[in-house]
């Protein structure tokens, strides 16, 4: 069977990376989660203190260090799934924090940022035989993928998921502020000059807000069948 490249896009906390992970794991390819990439940049930045007070992004000073940044991903087996390292670091619960997330998108909009991590993701997927979710994969870094999928669900069930995903982690959440923040990053994503969040003209649009984890997937399978026949 002939190997693809899949690229999975979305808006922020609509699960792109769960059905990416479980695909990969499903159809034996690699899995890359190109958020965690922005992710890890931003708690880089925050560690360093490259951030003003009132937010912004020091960008001079990030830029003279993005070369000091290196992102990988390791399989975690007890998981069954990959672990993102930041500089040999397992930071894969420290990015995924409110404080991150209220932070990554000023990050993600700065082009030289996404400049470095895209040269990253195309290396990555040169053999094919790779799942990417992200923001810009199938317009920007796979604008060739055989299958492009872009996943939506309203703000309001966004904030509810990452809110019980939070608190089954043992984190504090506020549902008020996630929703806040979803609906912040939405506009940020949509509207950044480089590589807006759009849905490519050849992707498959999927609205999962009233469907469960395993019917997500059923429906995956059948859209990389289908590309691979």
């Amino acid at each position: 069977m002939k190997k693809i490249t899949i690229a999975i896009d979305g808006f922020s906390s609509c699960g792109k990376s769960t059905m990416a992970k479980d695909l990969a794991k499903e159809i034996g390819y690699i899995y890359v989660d190109t958020g965690a990439m922005y992710r890890s940049v931003t708690l880089y930045a925050m560690r360093h203190g490259l951030f003003h007070p009132d937010g912004t992004v020091r960008e001079q000073e990030l830029q003279e260090q993005m070369e000091n940044i290196h992102i990988s991903f390791r399989l975690n087996r007890e998981a069954g799934r990959p672990d993102t390292f930041l500089n040999g670091e397992n930071v894969e619960n420290d990015i995924r924090t409110m404080e991150v997330s209220a932070h990554v998108s000023p990050i993600a909009a700065l082009p030289f940022v996404r400049k470095a991590l895209v040269g990253q993701q195309q290396r990555m997927g040169t053999e094919k035989g790779i799942v990417m979710d992200g923001r810009d994969i199938g317009t920007v870094v796979f604008p060739d993928a055989e299958l492009k999928i872009f996943v939506t669900a309203s703000a309001e069930v966004r904030a509810r998921r990452r809110y019980d995903e939070l608190k089954a982690k043992g984190m504090e959440a506020d549902y008020e502020d996630i929703l806040r923040n979803v609906q912040e990053r939405d506009y940020i994503d949509s509207h950044r000059e480089v590589s807006p969040l759009r849905k490519a003209d050849d992707a498959i649009e999927l609205d999962n807000s009233d469907m469960t984890i395993a019917q997500q997937k059923e429906w995956l399978l059948r859209q990389y069948r289908k590309a691979v026949e």
